[in-house]
């Protein structure tokens, strides 16, 4: 059950860093960076922490956390061995129910994208259909590796935005939730 920000920001550090551990791809060590800045004033201000986090990080550390992520309908997510985030997010543009023909062709461009660039193709999934994942992926094989990096690092913003808003219960006013 998600916890409401006053509860977040009086967590100690060990179940801060468990509760949002997953919220960018196999990468706790952000949001141990992350638990240092408390407290937040709003929900947004939370999320914002962890996309400057990965954005102040060493080009080197950023290719990292873009290979962290997996294929979209690759192997791992198919035998199950991806987090349990990126599961849910793939299973919401429909990637776990792809046709043969679909499969096929997620499997031809997570190929090419990894020959052109050595990283998966990263996308925020919860924001697109089969249909357009598929053309934004054929369309940003024409970036330069600079470009990618940069938009990928965009995209995983978006991913750890969407997270961290699942995780946290924001009360309306007047209500309880």
């Amino acid at each position: 059950m998600p916890l409401t920000l006053p509860e977040i920001n009086a967590l100690p550090l060990p179940e801060f860093v468990r509760l949002f551990a997953g919220v960018l791809e196999h990468s706790p060590r952000y949001a141990e960076r992350v638990a240092t800045q408390r407290p937040f004033s709003t929900v947004e201000a939370l999320a914002a922490a962890f996309v400057g986090t990965l954005q102040t990080d060493t080009p080197e550390q950023q290719l990292a956390l873009i290979r962290a992520h997996p294929d979209l309908a690759g192997k791992a997510a198919l035998a199950g061995d991806v987090t349990p985030e990126s599961a849910s997010e793939q299973a919401s543009a429909g990637l776990d129910r792809l046709t043969p023909g679909e499969y096929a062709e997620f499997q031809r461009l997570n190929a090419a994208y990894h020959e052109r660039f050595g990283l998966p193709y990263v996308v925020c999934v919860r924001e697109h259909t089969k249909a357009s994942i598929l053309t934004g992926a054929a369309e940003r094989l024409n970036h330069s590796p600079e470009q990618e990096r940069v938009t990928a690092l965009r995209e995983i913003g978006k991913i750890a935005t969407l997270r961290v808003l699942d995780l946290v219960r924001q009360d309306t006013p007047g209500g309880d939730a």
